[in-house]
């Protein structure tokens, strides 16, 4: 029999409809249920694409005796943390303050009205490692709740107020917004640095690109050669290692140790979105035709594996497949072999590493550790005649995986996701000139707008026809996002117009006057435990973060003022947390960067499809210049003058494609000449 879960249209849910446990999703149904009989909470929280969250359901939630237990003592909810970030952000504060660390599949205990009093993440079958077992725990938990009702009252009460106090607390200020802050950031991420293997800190390690960005930018700033080094060192070894994949494109989440060889084999639309577009400018920075591959082979990845029919973009696929984590990735000899000829098998085992030994629990993860100017002498090949020869073999080895058993595939769409997704594959439209990246974009706004929205509001979360949740700040800000970049690339204001709409909707369903902050729930959401509000960029930015960022590019192309002012108060209030912290406010300081700088606003007028025009574009996209936004129009002006005042009265010159490039309030002479466009761009 099927539990509550079977009506739901998230994946992750929809993997334990058929536990015994009685599991709600969560509502006011199950809260009610929780007050009106008094019981516990027991609050799970996880996602389709994790490791452990499966190990924990094979363990506990499908054995009838640990489900029995539950049933009779708890009110059990089960959450997709990716549908649900407000909960889950709140209740992992709650673990975390009482645990010191955190993670999923996330366990927490908590009374009727949602106030913690217990909480962990895995907890296993039978006692180990100093953790008891899951049905020791929930018996423990049971008993005090029962009999010692006073004890879990005052550690609810206790965590309750930590939660509301952190969600209100303001971080200290700094006493300026000067570029030092920028400075300090930058020396700060080069001391982490892992000078040998790239990336910051041990293992495990994750990608964090926006801190590679900043990087980036300092770099682009400054020129100090330490930065883009950084940069470099970084997105060649993860390329290189296993947390790639050299046969299908795209990146994993982490790797689980510090040389990025054995991923955490799960791969994350967020991951690939980011990834794919510091890739795409870091090609714009150094005119190495490497990182451009690698970002091409990441969004080919998405459009033939993560794109829905409709456009959107689905959220994750799985690290494991037949129950074992990694085995679609991983290779033997004997696999080689079979698939390849005898001298082309003994090239692909020595260029990606693979021996009888293996590296991961026998087998093989491909990756690349020798340089491969060495191999190719190493077979008495030139570099060109080697990679000829890798293309056509890794072909080969795809097609043979093709036919493996694929890891499962969460089919939602998430608006803040595709919203990222969104940019990158914008940028890539203008970098590459590649009209499919173009079109897919263009796809991927429709259905945004058209399918993510319901009764005029954005929501998070749409499968199977159905579009569920209000959107939180991050789905608005990320859409407008991709939204602006998307208008940059095709130059078509009803996407321009969009993002303005969905940022005047940010400001008044997320701003806080009083304190001067965005939360993270529009203010008729459901009343929670606390509003939160999480500023900190982790895996993916924050919504606060991209609201600011967004805001001050929109505030150059709409001529909005209050745009302007409602970042630079963001900036200020989180001055003292990007002085501070400044690994946990990477895309909050590329917007500070934005706004310290004296952004290029470039006007192009001319037609679309005319190849001066397609020059002068050129010009402008093919470096790294991330202080600038681009507004553009056909000869006869259209609507886009009257909705963006950069456009107006900016005529061509002489019957050509003419570009206008302003600075402070400034603007140079207009020009029909891409090399005296390339001095007005870069002062040189």
């Amino acid at each position: 029999m099927t539990n509550r879960l079977a009506n739901e249209t998230s994946p992750y849910l929809l993997q334990h409809k058929d536990n015994p446990v009685d599991w709600y999703p969560w509502g006011e149904e199950a809260l009610s249920r929780a007050r009106n009989e008094d019981r516990p909470i027991m609050l799970s929280v996880g996602y389709s694409a994790c490791h452990w969250c499966h190990v924990m359901e094979r363990e506990s939630f499908e054995d009838e005796a640990t489900a029995s237990i539950m049933n009779e003592h708890f009110i059990n909810i089960k959450v997709d943390r990716e549908e649900r970030p407000d909960i889950d952000s709140i209740y992992m504060s709650a673990v975390q303050a009482l645990t010191r660390g955190g993670g999923w599949p996330m366990t927490v205990f908590m009374t009727p009205d949602g106030a913690p009093f217990y909480g962990g993440t895995y907890f296993p079958p039978a006692p180990r490692h100093g953790l008891p077992s899951f049905q020791q725990l929930l018996v423990s938990l049971a008993d005090a709740y029962e009999n010692r009702r006073d004890e879990i009252l005052k550690s609810a009460d206790s965590v309750r107020e930590y939660l509301q106090a952190a969600t209100g607390a303001a971080i200290p200020k700094s006493e300026t917004l000067e570029t030092e802050i920028l400075d300090n950031a930058a020396r700060s991420l080069l001391f982490q640095l892992d000078r040998r293997s790239g990336g910051f800190g041990g293992a495990p390690k994750f990608p964090q690109t926006m801190n590679l960005e900043v990087l980036l930018r300092h770099h682009h700033r400054t020129g100090d050669e330490a930065a883009i080094s950084g940069v470099e060192l970084t997105l060649r070894k993860m390329a290189d290692g296993g947390i790639y994949d050299h046969l299908g494109g795209g990146f994993a989440r982490y790797s689980v140790d510090a040389h990025w060889l054995v991923p955490h084999f799960e791969k994350m639309l967020y991951d690939n979105a980011l990834l794919s577009r510091i890739y795409l400018e870091t090609f714009q920075a150094t005119g190495d035709p490497f990182y451009r591959h690698v970002a091409e082979e990441t969004l080919d990845y998405v459009l033939r594996d993560m794109t829905s029919p409709e456009g959107g973009f689905y959220s994750a696929e799985d690290a494991d497949s037949e129950g074992e984590e990694g085995k679609f990735y991983v290779w033997t000899p004997d696999e080689i072999k079979d698939v390849l000829d005898p001298e082309d098998a003994e090239l692909a085992m020595r260029f990606w590493d693979v021996t009888e030994r293996g590296n991961f629990e026998g087998k093989n993860i491909l990756n690349v550790p020798r340089p491969p100017e060495a191999v190719a002498a190493e077979f008495g090949l030139s570099e060109a005649e080697l990679w000829n020869l890798i293309v056509e073999i890794r072909a080969k080895l795809f097609k043979r995986r093709e036919e493996r058993v694929r890891p499962a595939r969460d089919e939602k769409i998430l608006a803040a996701w595709n919203g990222l997704m969104l940019r990158s594959l914008a940028l890539a439209a203008r970098v590459t000139g590649r009209a499919d990246y173009r079109e897919a974009a263009e796809r991927n706004a429709a259905f945004i707008l058209e399918k993510l929205k319901s009764d005029g509001r954005l929501r998070r979360s749409y499968k199977d026809g159905r579009a569920r949740f209000n959107g939180y700040l991050e789905d608005y800000a990320m859409v407008a996002d991709g939204l602006v970049a998307l208008y940059e690339a095709t130059f078509e204001a009803r996407w321009l117009s969009a993002a303005g709409n969905l940022c005047d909707a940010t400001n008044d369903l997320f701003w806080d006057e009083e304190r001067g902050t965005f939360y993270d729930t529009p203010t008729d959401h459901e009343t929670l435990i606390t509003r939160p509000r999480d500023v900190y960029d982790n895996a993916a930015p924050s919504g606060t973060s991209v609201a600011a960022d967004v805001l001050l590019r929109l505030a150059l192309l709409l001529d909005r003022d209050d745009y302007r002012v409602r970042a630079e108060t963001v900036l200020e209030g989180l001055s003292g947390g990007m002085e501070k912290l400044p690994s946990a406010f990477g895309r909050l300081l590329a917007a500070l960067d934005f706004h310290l700088s004296r952004p290029k606003e470039v006007a192009v007028v001319g037609g679309p499809e005319a190849e001066d025009t397609k020059t002068l574009l050129g010009v402008i996209f093919d470096r790294y210049l991330p202080n600038k936004v681009v507004a553009g129009r056909s000869s006869d002006g259209g609507a886009a003058s009257f909705i963006i005042p950069l456009l107006a009265d900016r005529p061509m010159r002489d019957g050509r494609a003419t570009a206008y490039v302003c600075e402070g309030y400034a603007c140079q002479s207009p020009t029909t000449d891409p090399e005296e466009l390339r001095r007005q761009l870069t002062g040189s």
